[in-house]
């Protein structure tokens, strides 16, 4: 299993920008996709968004996309995500996670991500 942390998150206004990281450890990385969930006060975790293991295709929510990007950096064994023009919905704690197949395509959902960080919260004040 993988062992991600995810560092980051904080109080933003609206409209402002955050960018996530999730350092990964434990296992290779570079051979599987990542992705980004977040959980708001009382609603069920969400998906927010996913990158394929090679890096070069992503999947994204349709209430993040053109404002949230992600990305990875093998070498480093990390992945991140680029937040900006921030609103108060978005407001949540973020979790990386690793999805535990090989080369898979993306995926949205949670079972299929079998190592979770322990989370950031972001807090975006209107």
């Amino acid at each position: 299993q993988v062992q991600l942390v995810e560092s980051g998150g904080g109080l933003v206004q609206a409209g402002g920008s955050l960018r996530l990281s999730c350092a990964a450890s434990g296992r290779t990385f570079s051979n599987n996709a990542m992705g980004w969930f977040r959980q708001a006060p009382g609603k069920e975790r969400e998906f927010v968004a996913a990158i394929r293991w090679g890096g070069g295709n992503t999947l994204y929510t349709d209430s993040v996309k053109g404002r949230f990007t992600i990305s990875r950096d093998n070498a480093k064994n990390t992945a991140l995500l680029q937040m900006n023009s921030l609103k108060a919905e978005d407001t949540a704690v973020y979790y990386c996670a690793f999805d535990g197949a090989l080369r898979s395509k993306l995926r949205t959902g949670i079972p299929f991500y079998d190592s979770w960080g322990q989370g950031t919260q972001v807090t975006v004040s209107s």
